[in-house]
């Protein structure tokens, strides 16, 4: 157990740092060891939200960006600012010598010479950098995960996973969130939606997945035609040719938050819905059954808290992502660093490259 105090430093104080927040000053009652955890200081780019976060959630500072690089205190920060502010952030956070930890939002940069640069830092030892893909440390997904390792189902031969939710048809929430309907691979729903559905995908099947074509759906007049509100890849994996699909929705009325992933392989099959968030599935063609494995919110042997067949919630995840990120201890999670951040971004700044291709396609045909 790591028993060096957590100096936190938060850079961003939007809805998602308010989740972390939630989930940082949670940590001590799902798990009986956890490192102490002090909130220092909080930066963003409006004043008075850095001040007003600050006061509501217990940070000892608001400060400025030349006050927070300056805060010798600070040994822990987390990145939690717009997506185009990712990279900086990231660079600031590794200049200051007394940080040991990093935890980066997702997606990890914007554009390929940051994701070029983002590389060379993944290759270097020393401070420890975790991305935001929580949907990883689901409960079920954490389980359904370790099941499929065993290699029981035998190789992959197709798969699908979809997260689709449909707030964005309506245009009060579209006007309220202007800043993600930028060009991809900045904004839009592969960039946002698509980046957690694509990490769950490499932490299935390798992080070597190439995609070999996209389209996308849904035009409204105030969404640039570059920031997709749908968009689908097709991918497949090249040693072993295993090949399916992804897609990434934020106009799919009715689904709500839905995370949906199958995958069919030599021996059975295995599938997860963030609509059934309590279990995952699995076939098996030597027997003929189906196996509904019951999870809830059993992260044993580390803890089951409140009780193992409570039904897990989103921040739910997010808090094991915290447990992980600041203890380190739990050999089941897949644990996404900056390499596997990349990875996912390779795929989504790739995705907006087809798109375009996609949308010059049915252009031109227009025009016949």
């Amino acid at each position: 157990m790591d028993s060096e105090k957590m100096i936190v430093g938060f850079l961003g104080a939007g809805g998602i740092a308010r989740a972390h927040a939630y989930a940082l000053n949670s940590l001590k009652y799902y798990y009986p060891e956890v490192p102490e955890i002090e909130f220092e200081a909080v930066c963003s780019a409006r004043k008075e939200s850095s001040e007003a976060f600050a006061a509501k959630f217990g940070f000892k500072n608001s400060q400025t960006i030349e006050e927070f690089k300056a805060n010798t205190k600070i040994n822990t920060v987390l990145i939690l600012g717009p997506n185009n502010v990712h990279f900086d952030h990231l660079k600031l956070a590794l200049e200051m010598p007394s940080v040991t930890k990093i935890y980066l939002e997702k997606p990890v940069c914007s554009n390929l010479e940051e994701e070029k640069e983002m590389t060379m830092v993944a290759q270097e030892p020393g401070k420890q950098i975790q991305v935001g893909f929580q949907y990883l440390h689901t409960a079920s997904v954490r389980e359904a995960l370790a099941f499929w390792n065993t290699g029981k189902l035998g190789a992959p031969i197709h798969f699908d996973l979809k997260y689709y939710h449909g707030d964005y048809l309506q245009k009060s929430y579209r006007d309220k969130r202007v800043t993600r309907l930028t060009p991809a691979p900045d904004g839009g729903a592969m960039a946002d939606l698509g980046s957690h559905g694509i990490s769950l995908l490499m932490a299935f099947l390798g992080e070597n997945l190439r995609i070999t074509s996209a389209i996308q759906s849904g035009r409204f007049n105030d969404v640039p035609e570059d920031s997709d509100l749908f968009s689908s890849i097709a991918l497949v994996h090249p040693e072993n040719l295993a090949a399916g699909s992804m897609s990434a929705s934020r106009i799919s009325s009715g689904t709500g938050d839905l995370v949906s992933l199958e995958i069919y392989a030599e021996k059975g099959m295995l599938r997860y819905s963030s609509h059934s968030v309590d279990y995952f599935e699995y076939y098996l063609e030597e027997t003929g059954q189906w196996i509904r494995q019951v999870v809830g919110s059993n992260y044993l042997p580390i803890t089951s808290f409140p009780s193992g067949h409570v039904p897990p919630g989103w921040l739910r995840s997010m808090i094991h992502a915290h447990y992980i990120f600041l203890t380190g201890h739990d050999s089941k999670s897949f644990v996404p660093d900056l390499k596997h951040g990349l990875a996912v971004q390779r795929l989504v700044r790739e995705t907006a490259d087809y798109l375009k291709i996609y949308r010059n396609l049915i252009q031109n045909d227009g025009k016949k």
